[in-house]
């Protein structure tokens, strides 16, 4: 796997590390041993698939307050642009965004630190998202930020994404 970091301290691009010959490539797409190399939380407690049928389909911010929380996340059908903020308030990148596109086709991946605060947008029809966390969904510990808070500006593909009731429902971020 190859580490890229972000400017977003403690988030990395994973990208893959091909091997290649007449039949395809093979590649790592997890690796403990890597992960603990650049720091990273190298737990996985729970593995998730999430799909999605319409494009513009968001999902978060969503974020755990108190729980571990790292994850991540591929695009293993179609494609998605994943948002994260960084919200631990001793962090150089507190409040700071990072937007990247995963996608079937350019095999990306994010590691999202855990007090981060995470959503996603389809891009395309029939997109699936893969992804694995260091921690178990524990939704009495669930926050959100609404999708379009100005405090963040985030610029997104469209002005109406097709949202859950839960997601309509989070609050203006409050630093």
């Amino acid at each position: 796997m190859i580490f890229v970091a972000t400017k977003l301290q403690g988030a990395f691009i994973l990208d893959l590390k091909r091997m290649e010959d007449e039949q395809g490539f093979y590649a790592h797409t997890f690796c403990a041993q890597e992960y603990e190399k650049y720091g990273l939380d190298p737990m996985i407690t729970q593995c998730s698939l999430f799909r999605s049928e319409k494009k513009f389909t968001l999902k978060g911010f969503h974020y755990q307050k108190e729980t571990r929380g790292a994850k991540t996340i591929r695009c293993i059908r179609g494609s998605m642009l994943g948002v994260i903020i960084d919200l631990r308030k001793d962090s150089p990148t507190y409040c700071e965004s990072l937007s990247i596109e995963l996608s079937a086709k350019n095999y990306r991946a994010l590691y999202i630190p855990e007090h981060f605060a995470h959503a996603f947008i389809t891009l395309e029809e029939r997109s699936e998202v893969f992804y694995h966390t260091a921690g178990f969904l524990a939704p009495e510990g669930e926050k959100g930020i609404r999708w379009n808070d100005p405090y963040f500006n985030i610029e997104w593909p469209t002005h109406q994404p097709i949202l859950s009731v839960k997601d309509q429902a989070y609050p203006d971020f409050l630093p």
